[in-house]
């Protein structure tokens, strides 16, 4: 079995001040990563900050024998996602890998769902992934060679009540990553997608008591250590991860219903009598990009 090392490797995991990210940063370093722990300091909603968790880190890294240095940025705007990046590179002189970790929640029903708490998560989790993820990705391109890791929800991947913001910013991490598969390939650069179940301030309400005292954060992190590494190959795949529960998620497309030659346009009620094979998922199909299925629709008329 090859071991995963990441000796030489420089890695960014933002949000890492707590939870998921400290556990992904303190088990980067144990393998030999460079690592930058950024963490604004906030509360689970986004209010304040401060120093103090990622530096924190930082220190429990250091005496590990690790190698480490924080930094405080708001990954919500461009300047904080350009000085994330100026750290690693003025710390290590590279980035090799990042993880974009840092979340917020402000959970309400979409009735009540105001327009700053929508603004709010959404600039953190999806804003902030292309805030950091674009300098991050011009470096990686100039070096040949990347990981990067977005971190969705299964509120996103199959729907969550009163998360309307949440859900709709990790489904956007999706879409972000199907495209950067595709514009990192010629440069070496993997972007994949971990869906994680773990005991972290922003699920301690919303999974159950009993769930949440055995969902630790250590059973998360082996997936992202092997999609950061270079063993992996794959881009573009969602990982669900908790428990030691380790699945792939994935859109397909069902076989579907041809309702026209080319020339005649179907009737509502020739939709609505084909329902059921419209909405068939028998033997579906995965496509790794939009053209595949333009292919796939003009080989049908």
């Amino acid at each position: 079995m090859s071991k995963i090392d990441f000796t030489g490797r420089v890695a960014i995991v933002t949000g890492a001040g707590a939870g998921l990210g400290r556990n992904h940063a303190i088990e980067l370093a144990k393998r030999g990563a460079k690592v930058v722990v950024n963490d604004l300091g906030g509360t689970r909603d986004g209010v304040g900050s401060s120093e103090s968790a990622a530096n924190k880190v930082v220190e429990e890294i250091k005496a590990l024998g690790g190698e480490a240095v924080p930094n405080y940025d708001n990954v919500a705007t461009v300047k904080g996602g350009e000085n994330i990046v100026k750290t690693a590179i003025d710390a290590f002189g590279k980035v090799d890998i990042l993880i974009n970790n840092a979340g917020i929640l402000r959970d309400k029903s979409f009735a009540k769902m105001e327009e700053e708490n929508w603004d709010a998560v959404v600039a953190v989790h999806l804003k902030g992934a292309y805030c950091v993820t674009r300098p991050a990705f011009q470096n990686m391109r100039e070096n040949g060679y990347g990981r990067i890791i977005m971190t969705t929800s299964g509120a996103g991947l199959f729907g969550n009540f009163g998360q309307t913001n949440y859900a709709s910013a990790k489904m956007g991490l999706v879409g972000l990553a199907n495209v950067l598969k595709l514009e990192g390939a010629k440069y070496n650069i993997k972007t994949n997608v971990l869906a994680p179940v773990a005991a972290t301030r922003l699920t301690e309400d919303v999974l159950p008591p009993e769930i949440f005292e055995k969902m630790k954060v250590e059973y998360v992190t082996p997936a992202v250590l092997y999609m950061c590494s270079e063993l992996c190959e794959d881009s573009g795949v969602i990982i669900n991860a908790g428990l030691g529960y380790f699945s792939r998620s994935a859109m397909m497309t069902g076989p579907g219903a041809v309702l026209s030659d080319g020339k005649k346009v179907p009737t509502p009620e020739e939709v609505m009598d084909n329902w059921e094979k419209i909405t068939s998922l028998d033997n579906p199909k995965f496509f790794n990009q939009l053209n595949d299925m333009f292919g796939e629709l003009g080989s049908l008329l």
